[in-house]
């Protein structure tokens, strides 16, 4: 039987999915007389394909009902998706390589100081947050053609997480499937 574990959220393990953003070892800029930290170039934001703009959100998570049953995947071929969490709340990242292929899921716990850019392309589960109300700024594209692909798993194929919302770094969560 699959077991997949929840990993801690770090930019080496999320390369193949995106990008993580977050400023852990930033260079910010003081700005403001000095009373603001800026930090540049955290993510690479890609919406210019067939003509797309940015599209700033603010989304308000829900928590699930536990245990986390993972259902369907999607993706976005024309451009990335970044969410960053507003409420310094750790929240949940599910992707994988190919929906069909349950070794290729990755699950990671990030951090509230923690964001993400998913990569055009990237297989992630909607937003899992670990608290009800939680808002996550989030910067995807707009304008014509479809940039939503959702994938519908079979039920032996469903994957549990099994979360206790306490905190996204402990050491029981797992996932396992259907």
């Amino acid at each position: 039987m699959l077991t997949l574990s929840v990993a801690p959220l770090t930019k080496a393990g999320f390369a193949p999915f995106g990008e993580v953003v977050e400023t852990e070892d930033a260079t910010p800029k003081l700005i403001n007389e000095g009373f603001a930290r800026r930090y540049d170039d955290l993510a690479k934001i890609d919406v210019a394909s067939a003509g797309g703009e940015v599209n700033i959100s603010l989304f308000i998570g829900t928590v699930r009902p536990a245990p986390i049953v993972i259902k369907m995947m999607e993706r976005h071929p024309l451009g990335s998706q970044l969410f960053v969490p507003l409420n310094e709340m750790p929240w949940l990242v599910v992707v994988c390589a190919d929906p069909g292929i349950p070794s290729t899921y990755r699950a990671f716990a990030a951090s509230g100081q923690q964001g993400v850019n998913y990569a055009r392309n990237c297989w992630h589960h909607p937003l899992l947050v670990t608290a009800d109300a939680s808002p996550f700024v989030v910067v995807d594209r707009k304008g014509a053609g479809s940039n939503l692909e959702e994938k519908w798993l079979e039920e032996p194929d469903w994957l549990r997480i099994a979360f206790d919302g306490a905190s996204a770094t402990h050491p029981g969560i797992t996932a396992k499937p259907g």
